[in-house]
């Protein structure tokens, strides 16, 4: 018999602390164990939260830790005239590091995480859990008693309640906020073209300054050789080398904020006087609109603050705000400081200022390790495009490929091939195409700042409906937010000519692909739903459904959780047999994480019992992964015969219309731990719920002696529990055919080009060059059967 050991959401347990010391004076079992782990993770809590902080530099910080190899040379690509536009420049940087990062990013963004995730669609996800503006109407209100579909409550109303019904009443504004959330989510994947190819580039410039005879385009050519190594290696995941990340990033901080002292001690401390914001101003008065368009430079100071919220998801907040204001924002300060004071006395050397601002004594190590963290830093950023295109697949809204995990250890570590050649093919093409660092800055910033836009736009939405914010403190938020990341942005547009194009086109292209893709998804789902086949009908087949049944089972997939798909009506009208039972399977993602698997499944009894019809829907979020389920069909049998045991022993146990399980359509819900994937336990101190057609009814569970009661009282029942089960094992014996619609979608001959160009040609050739469903769903060759379906749209 299964346990519960039960908490308050807020951590706030039933037992206290003294009754934890009660628990490990007793013998160690499994549970006084746990309880053990419990008491040690409390009393050293700020020793893991110092080693996750640590860890998190590597993986977290390596972007934005980078930035001052190339900031100061987008700035002033043609020179520095007075030294007051250094004060300028670096007074810009500072209160941009205080402002996006430290305030906006590390101390309110990162709340808005959906339980450890970050990123645009992870916001998305957190939306569409407090207000029903999810484009594909797929949730059903059982799946909201899940243990992660954690959301809000507030007063009808109040200001939140009135802002989720007027977006539920707007179609408009819901495809509007899904076209924002992917815009920012196509600039995140231009980021990860990006970030490699100005990092790498920056680092291995600095052999010019040691070597002022290179040629150029040996640099490039070494930089592509790089980059061309490192996405080759994507392949064997980052759990083998990750070790290396945290050390190396922590020197790399280490070693600039320790150059950064020491130039600020050698030429001069008045570069301090930039922390009065009073130089911002005199550096607007002197450049005018020159120095308005060197804020596109200033502002990759502040790139890899997106990254640091889409990374967020293997350690917890703490760790990373610890993190960044113990070491990243001190040793960023001085960094740029240190480099500022030399440029105040060197003001012909903006180009390379980094390098030439190196004692000559230590001029190879930190080339050496600059390099090494332009590698840390580009794969923080590819590893959080691989995490946003798995959660587009998960909302469907990118095209079926392949996603492999790299590490058993850690869930959250994927690889995607078909990206990651893509993603090296731009990347080269960026580095070898521009040869010009202050181009491919003004593509990262244009990326960047959109990014950025994004999220504070989705943040709005969060602190109204997920925080319940008062106004003043959304208005607060909204216009100093807008009013930063405004003027970046319309600095960033004077420069698309200059590079600021590429991510513009990038995002574009993906940006068309993701949608075209939800839109043919979108149709094809209300379609199903349109078309989908009464019970009435099903009824009047009778048991046989006007067909011979013959031996073995038929899995029928299909994206309805409720009715009859009409691909069945299809099959059957067509072929003159159908198998003796037949399984209705919905494979769903929601907008949740991940759903834990002791509540994956949902069974559900179509029809009266000798039609031995049955709907299995197995419930996935957005961080798990359908594939990794090897014993998807045996998890999936298992939960099939326990529904069937225990609808037989509800029915021997009950005498009255409490426990009655009549109805065209039954549904047990996994409840409190009741069913697990192995079907094999479920606990007795529990409830599990009765779906019928009409309505939900709560039904008590069987009291412990249950078994006795079902023997004394329903001889018969547990007769036809022991056959059905005998029957379904002796059918999936004889085999199991995995039945599958091939639907083809063709836009109607009165729509207009768009629609004919959108449907016919783009989503018709993503539709043939993506991955199969039966490879989606590891169903295997020799047992599948695919029917065939058009429709027009």
């Amino acid at each position: 018999m299964g346990t519960r050991v039960d908490s308050d959401e807020d951590g706030d347990n039933k037992g206290s602390m003294w009754e934890l010391d009660q628990k490990l004076d007793q013998p160690m079992d499994e549970e006084a164990g746990r309880l053990r782990n419990m008491y040690k993770e409390k009393k050293f809590s700020a020793l893991l939260i110092l080693r996750l902080a640590y860890q998190s530099l590597g993986v977290v910080y390596g972007d934005l830790g980078t930035s001052p190899l190339y900031v100061f040379y987008n700035t002033f690509p043609n020179g520095v005239k007075h030294e007051d536009e250094v004060l300028g420049a670096l007074s810009l940087i500072i209160y941009s590091l205080t402002l996006v990062p430290l305030l906006k990013y590390v101390f309110v963004v990162l709340r808005a995480n959906d339980n450890g995730q970050g990123g645009t669609l992870a916001l998305y996800s957190l939306l569409c859990r407090h207000a029903k503006i999810k484009t594909i109407p797929n949730q059903h209100r059982t799946d909201e008693e899940l243990t992660t579909y954690s959301r809000s409550t507030f007063h009808e109303r109040s200001f939140a309640a009135k802002t989720k019904r007027w977006l539920e009443e707007r179609e408009s504004w819901k495809s509007a906020i899904l076209i924002l959330v992917l815009a920012g989510t196509c600039m995140v994947i231009g980021d990860g073209i990006l970030t490699p190819a100005i990092s790498v580039l920056s680092a291995v410039g600095g052999i010019k300054v040691n070597q002022p005879d290179m040629n150029s385009s040996v640099v490039v050519l070494v930089a592509v050789v790089i980059l061309v190594g490192f996405f080759s290696l994507q392949h064997y995941g980052t759990d083998r080398v990750s070790w290396l990340f945290a050390p190396i990033v922590l020197l790399w901080f280490l070693l600039i904020g320790g150059i950064g002292i020491f130039n600020i001690w050698k030429h001069g401390s008045r570069v301090l006087k930039a922390f009065s914001p009073v130089y911002i101003y005199h550096y607007f008065k002197r450049g005018g609109k020159k120095g308005w368009t060197s804020l596109g430079g200033i502002m990759l100071s502040i790139t890899g603050t997106e990254a640091l919220f889409a990374d967020l998801a293997h350690f917890p907040v703490s760790a990373v705000q610890l993190a960044f204001t113990l070491v990243v924002f001190p040793c960023l300060l001085l960094a740029y400081s240190g480099q500022a004071a030399y440029l105040m006395n060197n003001m012909a050397h903006s180009q390379d200022s980094f390098y030439r601002s190196i004692p000559e004594s230590i001029y190879w190590p930190v080339f050496v390790v600059a390099t090494a963290a332009a590698i840390v830093a580009s794969q923080a950023t590819i590893t959080a495009t691989f995490s946003i295109v798995k959660q587009a697949l998960a909302h469907g809204c990118f095209p079926r490929v392949k996603v492999v995990y790299t590490s058993r250890k850690f869930a959250g570590q994927i690889y995607i091939p078909d990206i990651n050649w893509i993603l090296m093919v731009l990347c080269i093409a960026v580095t070898a195409g521009f040869e010009n660092q202050n181009q491919i800055g003004n593509a990262y910033g244009t990326a960047v700042v959109i990014v950025m836009l994004v999220t504070t736009f989705l943040m709005i939405l969060i602190m109204i409906l997920v925080w319940r914010c008062h106004w003043i403190l959304v208005l607060a938020f909204t216009c100093l937010s807008l009013i930063v990341e405004f003027s970046y942005f319309f600095s960033v547009i004077f420069k698309v000519d200059q590079g600021g194009w590429v991510p513009l086109v990038i995002a574009g292209a993906f940006l068309v692909i993701m949608y075209v893709w939800h839109y043919g998804t979108l149709k094809r789902y209300e379609f199903e739903m349109h078309s989908k086949v009464s019970m009435a009908w099903i009824l009047g087949l009778g048991p046989s459904l006007g067909l011979v049944r013959v031996p073995g089972i038929g899995l029928v997939y299909t994206e309805l959780a409720s009715g009859v798909p009409p691909i069945f009506s299809h099959f059957i009208t067509n072929l003159p047999a159908i198998h003796s039972v037949v399984v209705f399977v919905c494979v769903k993602y929601l907008p949740v994480y991940t759903v834990p698997e002791e509540e994956r499944f949902l069974v559900k009894r179509i029809g009266p019992k000798n039609y031995h019809i049955f709907r299995c829907v197995a419930r996935y979020g957005y961080k798990d992964l359908h594939k990794k389920d090897d014993e998807f069909e045996k998890k999936l049998f298992d939960n099939l015969s326990m529904f069937v045991k225990l609808e037989s022993m509800m029915e021997g146990c009950s005498d009255s219309d409490e426990y009655s399980l009549y109805g065209p359509e039954t549904e047990l819900l996994p409840r409190d731990g009741l069913l697990n994937n192995n079907g094999s336990t479920f606990s007795s101190n529990v409830e599990f719920t009765i779906n019928s057609i009409d309505s939900i009814v709560q039904v008590k569970s069987p009291p412990p002696n249950v078994s006795n009661t079902v023997r004394s009282s329903g001889q018969v029942s547990s007769q036809t529990e022991i056959d059905e089960v005998e029957f379904l094992n002796n059918c999936r014996d004889a085999g199991v055919v995995h039945i599958l619609g091939n639907t083809v979608v063709i836009a109607r001959r009165d729509s207009n080009f768009f629609k004919k160009l959108a449907v016919d040609y783009i989503y018709a050739f993503l539709r043939k060059i993506c991955r199969e469903n039966s490879v989606i769903f590891n169903v295997p060759h020799e047992s599948l059967l695919n029917v065939g379906q058009i429709f027009s749209v």
